[in-house]
């Protein structure tokens, strides 16, 4: 991508590089230079119109007045000077003069009418789109085509299957054999936030269109103000036009205080750029970091704090200086040593301590290329960096100005955002406010639909058929991921009943999925990699016969690209070129995971149980003895403290800084010890009165929900305690036939006082129901809402959790799983050992009335069946999914733990027969077993499971925790969580924590 250059107007900031101390081997020949050359040029042919850099001395005056009138029309030459309301000019400040903005609701009311023939035509688009029955009626057939592209996306998430301890000692290794060289940033505590241009759009981490990336556009748009002064409506809009027509985008981390508590609250709003990706029509390509600081350089955009280290003594020395402050360090004591310690030391635009504070999330590490040295110093000779014209102006009203003044909602808080960022930067608001007729309609498209017929049409070129590649996988192995599409406003004007236009995120709920991504793609080499912020644009259409071959013909052009998916990694092997480790400090962690991430268990249950968990994670972390008994009694002083300041309500964790920070302030007042061990306090930032709305509670990811309000644990229940009675509770099984849920719930409705209130209990046996049982369950939910509803029914996957989130939607209930506790495997919930004893509990069965007992000649197969409905999650996947949608999970006993391996041939049995339904459901789908192919097969190995099921009876038997214990004890826990001594949150999709009963 061609780069050109731009020059002068440059303040001085030096560079040194250090004498090496080490001797190590270095390349003189072409190759190094060549790769110098080509980056190089890459970087110097950028071309950025503009001034060349000097300032302006002759500043205009502010007119006061009227802005000119939309009816009169803009007279030539002039432009509109805003004047924000309720703000005065800084003394002594100049003016920078901005657009005015506009409201476009009023646009074309008047004059030649252009603005209404727009609005009618957009309207009719809109029509269409809504209509409803676009999609339904857009047939898959052989001249279908999809084109997908990736719209914006971040780095790949490499999870490293080494040790920290053992990725440190190849990177040594590495470093010291003139292999590599050691890269390390510092992480700012911020939300990712990408941006590909107006048209492309302005994304958070799984989500678009909302106040966190209305916030994103607002601050990247300021840098511009500060960076380019009177020049920035130009820059922004040049700058918006060169990321669209070269498909580039950028990814930074946004800091700032109107989207809540990370570590510290910043002192400043800012954005530092960690990413910039040539998305081009292909397999997306990330910038090296000389390459992003170029970039940076050119467009005046902040950039972060980078350190290189090509010698053994540095990176030892390195990982030396962490160990020795990752107790204790803050942003001035590690940038001080790190940059004594590199060879290379390049600041960053924006200084950690002056815009962000003192307490710093860590520094992350990672393995580039020999050659990153050479080019990061042409780099720096060749790019300087850039001055500030806007510093000294008035810029306008501040986002928390913005969000101060806007109170009423959170989408007023978006308009006055969006309207503050000016429409150079931001002309199109329709992601976030809908265009025209839109604003009434939801912009969710139908996801399985679009998913079905993106699969089902021809790739209309060769990242097409990578992206579809990707999703089959992931939706074949059950990877626990979303892919959520949304009608995509941006083309309204060019859909027709055959040209449809959708965007699409894929949103992965667990990083376990980028793990067993990663063995995917080890095995298939051209498979692309999972991105983190993954997003694609989609069109469907229907392709003449002409098009349909001019796209055979492009696509057989193409050459396959295997190249390493991390920038600077030339000539490095993929398991090397992916080596990367992040540091992180205590000072931080005790703010985030040990107060903030602890409050619901603090409040939910109580001091003893979030004081295991701090004991646990800084077990985990490997926290020094003497660090872990000083955290522990200022742990325990901050539970004392925040309960009896908050209540029964649960600090918000999007403000719990309000109260830690005062707290840590104190404490840390008391000696030099407390001191080293807060790490920095004071200087809090209040943020209350502009924080930002968030309507529904969503984080970055865009459909968490908000903290509730929650009771502690407590011995007994009392009035506060108690779930109201004016909701009611679904109880449902997640589990597979033979776990005991028609005895359980046959012992809840047999049960004294039943759950311990006076509401209704009722239970529907899935077996003695005809036709749709769920939707059975939601018509009693309606004619009952305040009832106890315990649905006997296996509930196997996302598809059933999904309605009985709708029912305790519509009908203010709340919702229990309760699932057989079992290891599990890699990719299954349940472990051969409980798929054995499912089995040899059905086969004892008689006069089942679903008629799944022994006289059924396929009851192996069955359970087969039920046990491949949960292939593609481990246990900790399953019951992490569980807990976020509901907020609770009962585990009913199942294997005693201290039991005897599963007998081998138990294990072969069963094991053949995972292997013989792979085959039968790869030929015949769905069809039974006594029918098809492998008909005779399957009726030979009923009969051996049956035997070798009996045969092991006394094993069988001897490993299964107590029938009746089991089911008393689960029962126990129901009531308890009906009668408020575990409050059950309303469901929805949103992280709890988790209130999970293992019963013994």
């Amino acid at each position: 991508m061609p780069y050109n250059q731009r020059r002068g107007g440059l303040r001085e900031q030096k560079w040194t590089e250090k004498q090496k101390t080490d001797s190590q081997p270095t390349s003189t020949g072409d190759s190094s230079a060549a790769a110098v050359e080509v980056a190089t040029n890459r970087v110097g042919g950028l071309s950025l119109s503009g001034s060349s850099g000097q300032t302006n001395a002759s500043v205009k005056p502010i007119q006061f007045g009227k802005v000119q009138s939309v009816n009169q029309g803009p007279v030539q030459g002039q432009k509109g000077i805003w004047i924000p309301k309720s703000y005065s000019t800084v003394s002594g400040a100049k003016t920078i003069e901005v657009e005015a903005p506009v409201d476009k609701s009023t646009v074309g009311i008047s004059g030649n009418g252009a603005g209404q023939a727009a609005d009618k035509k957009t309207s009719v688009g809109l029509s269409k789109l809504f209509k409803g029955d676009l999609l339904e009626n857009f047939t898959v057939d052989n001249s279908t085509y999809a084109q997908v592209q990736v719209r914006a996306t971040f780095y790949p998430k490499f999870e490293n299957e080494k040790s920290d301890q053992e990725i440190r000692t190849r990177m040594i290794e590495m470093v010291s054999n003139g292999l590599a060289t050691l890269e390390v940033s510092l992480k700012h505590s911020g939300s990712l936030f990408m941006y590909a241009g107006n048209k492309g759009g302005a994304y958070a981490k799984n989500s678009f269109g909302n106040i966190y990336t209305a916030v994103g556009v607002f601050v990247l748009g300021r840098m511009f103000r500060e960076a380019w002064g009177r020049e920035a409506a130009k820059m922004q809009a040049e700058f918006n036009d060169f990321l669209e027509r070269n498909r580039v985008c950028i990814s930074m981390e946004l800091v700032t205080a109107v989207l809540g508590d990370h570590g510290q609250r910043p002192k400043e709003d800012f954005v530092v750029v960690t990413a910039v990706t040539d998305l081009g029509n292909g397999k997306p390509k990330f910038y090296a970091t000389p390459e992003i600081i170029a970039f940076c350089r050119k467009w005046r955009l902040p950039t972060n704090h980078v350190w290189l280290f090509s010698t053994r003594k540095a990176v030892t020395s390195l990982f030396a200086a962490f160990d020795a402050l990752c107790e204790e360090g803050t942003a001035t004591p590690v940038c001080i040593a790190l940059n004594e310690i590199a060879d290379i030391s390049i600041p960053g635009s924006k200084d950690h301590v002056k815009e962000q504070g003192e307490i710093l999330e860590g520094i992350v590490a990672r393995i580039v290329s020999q050659e990153s040295s050479k080019h990061m110093e042409k780099v720096l000779n060749d790019f300087p960096p850039p001055p500030m014209d806007g510093v000294g102006l008035h810029l306008g009203p501040s986002v928390r100005e913005l969000c101060a003044a806007n109170r009423s909602s959170e989408k007023q808080q978006i308009k006055a955002i969006l309207e503050g960022v000016g429409s150079s930067f931001c002309p199109d608001h329709s992601d976030w406010l809908g265009t025209g007729a839109g604003d009434a309609h939801s912009r969710n498209a139908d996801n399985k639909l679009v998913l079905s017929k993106l699969l089902q049409s021809h790739a209309a070129d060769f990242s097409t058929t990578k992206l579809q590649e990707m999703i089959r996988l992931m939706k074949e192995k059950r990877y626990p991921a979303a892919f959520k599409c949304y009608y995509n406003y941006h083309k309204i004007d060019s859909i027709s009943s055959d040209n449809l236009f959708y965007k699409m995120v894929v949103h992965v709920h667990s990083d376990s999925a980028f793990r067993r991504y990663q063995k995917e793609m080890r095995s298939k080499p051209g498979l692309w990699p999972l991105y983190r912020g993954f997003f694609v644009d989609i069109n469907l259409f229907k392709a003449s016969k002409e098009r349909a071959a001019e796209i055979a013909k492009d696509k057989s052009s193409i050459v396959e690209d295997v190249s390493s998916d991390m920038p600077g990694k030339y000539g490095l092997a993929d398991e090397d070129a992916n080596l990367m480790i992040k540091l992180k400090f205590l000072t931080y962690k005790l703010r985030t995971f040990l107060i903030r991430n602890g409050l619901s268990i603090l409040f939910k249950e109580g001091p003893a149980a979030y004081k295991a968990y701090y004991l646990r994670q800084m077990k985990v972390w490997g926290t020094s003895a003497a660090k872990q008994r000083e955290l522990s009694k200022m742990l325990d002083e901050w539970a004392v403290y925040v309960r009896r300041k908050c209540g029964n309500k649960q600090l918000s964790s999007s403000v719990y800084l309000s109260e830690a920070e005062p707290f840590l302030e104190q404490y840390a007042k008391r000696s030099p010890q407390n001191q080293a061990l807060i790490g920095s306090a004071g200087n809090l930032v209040r943020t209350e009165d502009f924080l930002a709305i968030v309507e529904g509670g969503r984080d970055e990811e865009g459909d968490l929900e908000r903290d509730r309000e929650v009771a502690p644990s407590s011995p007994s229940a009392s009035a506060r305690d108690t779930i109201p009675k004016a909701e009611g509770l679904i109880v449902f099984f997640p589990g597979l036939p033979g776990s005991a849920k028609s005895a359980l719930c046959k012992e809840l409705l047999n049960a004294p006082g039943g759950m311990g209130d006076d509401r209704p209990i009722q239970s529907l046996m899935g077996d003695l129901i005809k036709g749709r049982y769920w939707q059975r369950v939601a018509d009693e939910r309606r004619r009952k809402p305040y009832s106890i509803m315990l649905a006997d029914k296996n509930a196997p996957n996302e598809e059933v959790w999904r309605q009985i989130e709708d029912m305790c939607h519509s009908t203010r209930a709340s919702a229990v799983p309760v699932v057989p506790d079992s290891e599990g495997t890699d990719s299954n919930p349940f472990s051969l050992d409980a798929l054995a004893v499912f089995m040899f509990r059905v086969l004892q069965r008689a006069n089942h009335p679903g008629n799944l007992d022994k006289e059924s000649p396929n009851a192996g197969y069955v359970l087969l069946m039920f046990y491949h409905l949960y292939e593609g999650k481990s246990r900790r996947e399953f019951d992490g999914e569980l807990v976020e949608r509901f907020g609770s999970l009962v585990k009913m006993p199942l294997l005693k733990s201290d039991r005897n391996p599963l007998p081998d041939p138990v294990k072969s049995i069963l094991e053949e027969g995972i292997n013989l339904y792979k085959l039968h459901t790869a030929k015949h789908g769905r069809l039974e077993s006594t029918k098809g192919t492998y008909a005779k097969e399957w009726a030979k190995w009923e009969k051996q499971l049956r035997d070798i099921l009996f045969g092991n009876a006394e094993y069988l038997n001897s490993v299964q925790v107590p029938f009746e214990s089991a089911v008393k004890d689960v029962s126990e826990q129901l009531r308890k969580i009906a009668q408020g001594e575990y409050k059950t949150p309303d469901t929805g999709k949103k992280k709890f924590g988790a209130i999970v009963f293992a019963c013994r």
